[in-house]
């Protein structure tokens, strides 16, 4: 395993230079965030573009995957999440097109891998979402791995609070969709694993990494904690607004011991990315990176 970090946090700040504090920092593998490149508005934790995908020529994409490897780093995955299945055409084709450039580029840099969202429409049901799901995927798949590339979908249901996404944009979520996206495209789409969705959802944590260990290409670091005064508030009604809180590892309510010890005997041995989503570390670069660098001392005894 290999302990790194999603660089969507240094929004401002250059590949090289977030490439240079990871590395110094023992960190050894980048997941390289590859939004549009726009100066417009973006949800939170998304919109970072750390490589114009859209221009990367071969000998870019080899040169940055070599600067990065002289700074003893690999790339574990390029990293686009938006929602191929909204509701709106344009917007949907807006950001499959960007979707199959950031396949692309991660073909000429040598990445195998694209994490992504499956997406859905939040005014759909689970299964209405999963039939539009099975006419648009199999283009991109296709595209993918025309590449050389497999794609790997995050287990986030994206409902966090309403300056994000409140309404729930990504159906693969539960076992319930997870079990068709493996009957329909293993080999094609493994999961980028996030263990901190399954404790506010009520998911078994253990069972889950039993089930699924095998399809895992990819894990994210993040933790959750369950505000109990939110939830008594709100009530499960709420589908988690107000009361599922993102916090650094070790801050929350997932048990790593529980989490690696499933990865291990399920044979995982990729990267292990932190995933920085927690407000109490953010507003300033030296909170971000106080953030990592406690997650990093917090998951490190685990990674070998």
């Amino acid at each position: 395993m290999k302990l790194g970090l999603l660089t969507a946090p240094f929004p401002a700040t250059r590949l090289s230079d977030v490439a240079e504090w990871a590395s110094s920092a023992g960190f050894e593998a980048l997941e390289i965030a590859c939004w549009p490149q726009s100066s417009g508005p973006s949800r939170r934790y998304a919109g970072t573009s750390h490589i114009d995908v859209a221009g990367l020529s071969a000998s870019e994409a080899k040169e940055t995957v070599a600067a990065l490897s002289e700074k003893k780093l690999t790339v574990s995955a390029l990293g686009y999440y938006p929602n191929p299945l909204h509701p709106d055409p344009a917007h949907r084709q807006a950001v499959i097109d960007h979707l199959k450039k950031v396949i692309a580029a991660a073909g000429r840099m040598g990445i195998g891998l694209v994490n992504t969202f499956c997406g859905g429409d939040a005014s759909k049901h689970v299964d209405a979402n999963w039939e539009e799901a099975q006419k648009v995927w199999p283009d991109i798949i296709a595209h993918a791995r025309d590449n050389g590339v497999k794609l790997a979908f995050e287990n986030c249901p994206m409902i966090f609070s309403y300056d994000e996404w409140p309404a729930g944009h990504n159906i693969a979520y539960s076992p319930y969709v997870w079990r068709r996206i493996i009957e329909s495209w293993d080999g094609a789409v493994g999961m980028n694993f996030d263990p901190s969705h399954l404790v506010w959802q009520m998911i078994d944590q253990a069972r889950f990494i039993r089930e699924f260990g095998p399809h895992i290409s990819h894990v994210h670091a993040k933790d959750l904690m369950i505000d109990r005064d939110g939830l008594y508030e709100r009530g499960i009604m709420s589908a988690g607004m107000g009361w599922q809180i993102p916090r650094m590892p070790g801050l929350g309510d997932v048990d790593w011991s529980v989490i690696f010890s499933g990865l291990y005997r399920a044979g995982y041995d990729g990267p292990v990315i932190i995933e920085h989503e927690d407000r109490r570390f953010e507003g300033s670069d030296e909170l971000v990176k106080r953030g990592f660098l406690l997650a990093r001392d917090v998951l490190s005894p685990f990674v070998k």
